[in-house]
Parts: C-alpha cells; structure tokens; sequence
C-alpha cells in the first residue's frame, strides 16, 4: 500500500509482515506500492473489494493475511526454505492484546477515560514484557546449580525472528511512533523485556528495511487519533 505520495511504503503492518516473512525465508521480490485512491483496475478485477495485501497464485487468490502467510510459511518449506514457525505456541499469542488495548486508547476523545484505558495499554504490555523477561523452556539448564530467572534472548521465540515477530514487531513499532506523537506517551523503560525486543529488532535489515517511514505513520493517524477534548 502506497504513502502520502503515492509511491514510498504506507502505513501497513499487514503488508509489513508479509513483507519481513519473504525477506527471511530468502525469496527475491520486487515492492509494487499500490495508491489506494487511484487504484489500477487490474487489482480491483483480482481481489474485488478487498484491500493489500492479498496474493494471487495460480488462479487463487488469498485476502486474508493469515491464510497468506500460512501459505507461504508451507510452500516456501525446507530444505531449500527455512521454517518460520515458532516452536513455543505461547510466542504466538504474545502481546496479543498490544494494538487492541492501543486502538482504544488512541481514538479516545474523552479525557475521563484516557487514565483507564492508558492503565489497559500499561497492563497489556506488561503481560508482554513478562514473556520476554521469562527463560524460554530452551533456556533452562537443568543440570545447571544456578536458576536462569530472567530472559536475555533477542526475540519472542529466541534469538532469531519467526512469524510471531513478523505480526507483532509491526504494530509495536505503531504503538510507539503513535503514543508518543498524539499521546505524549512512551513504552516505559522499566520494560526492559519489550526495549530489549525493540533494541534488536531495530538492528535487523528484515525489519528496519520493510518499515513505513515515521512521518507516515503518523500521518495514517492523524485522524484516527481523537484529540481529547
């Protein structure tokens, strides 16, 4: 999906995930932006109604992000592929409450309520930070005399991204660009499970090069972040 100008990356963290997936797997691809107000009429024979991402392969097309990215994660398979999957399912539903809790807070127009639902986005990621704080099953030496009581992977599964992190790596890095522009508001340090995240992930080329530019972001949400009033 195209920017403000009608050609650089836009606010998608849908696109963005499909995006962070191919370039780990390795696949050569080519970045068409798709100007949504002057949209090809190729595009609206493919998938009518729908908007990016979607993919068309051989006659069928897939408009639901998940089913895409389960496409891909099975047919671009090892050996020749590598496997995205996370091995912990609890990885796969960390920070599963992030964007809601955020979206809540963000279109608030009431200053009554912007306490409550700012505590509702400080407990949700909280929760997060726990799981990036607590040692993987993986990290745990059993014939160790020492417990490992905090984390120190990089990622949500470990120290390598997996498909987990290509859904949320996207919306966190919404979250914060957004709070921190309409709310004053920024994931506090004392989180210092999601800054470790935040940290290496902003030193990886699958994430950092596949990102909307700032000003972008904050433009998508220039009318949807309410002003309160």
């Amino acid at each position: 999906m195209a920017g403000s100008d009608g050609q650089t990356i836009g606010n998608c963290p849908f696109c963005q995930r499909l995006f962070m997936v191919l370039w780990l797997k390795g696949v050569t691809f080519n970045v068409t932006t798709v100007d949504l107000k002057k949209r090809p009429e190729s595009l609206k024979h493919i998938a009518p109604g729908a908007l990016p991402p979607f993919l068309l392969f051989q006659g069928d097309v897939r408009t639901d992000t998940n089913k895409i990215e389960e496409f891909l994660e099975e047919t671009l398979a090892p050996p020749k592929y590598p496997k995205l999957a996370a091995k912990n399912p609890e990885s796969n539903t960390a920070g599963l409450d992030v964007f809601a809790k955020f979206s809540a807070y963000i279109k608030n127009p009431n200053p009554c309520l912007n306490q409550t639902l700012e505590k509702g986005l400080l407990k949700a990621l909280q929760i997060l930070d726990n799981y990036l704080n607590t040692p993987l099953p993986e990290e745990i030496d059993e014939n160790s005399a020492e417990d490992e009581t905090v984390s120190h992977r990089k990622f949500l599964d470990g120290d390598e991204l997996t498909l987990s992190d290509c859904n949320l790596l996207p919306k966190l890095h919404i979250v914060q660009v957004v709070c921190e522009k309409y709310r004053g508001f920024k994931i506090p340090e004392e989180f210092s499970g999601i800054q470790r995240y935040l940290t290496n992930a902003y030193k990886r080329e699958e994430f950092v090069s596949t990102c909307p530019a700032k000003a972008e972001i904050e433009l998508a949400y220039a009318q949807v972040a309410r002003p309160l009033n």
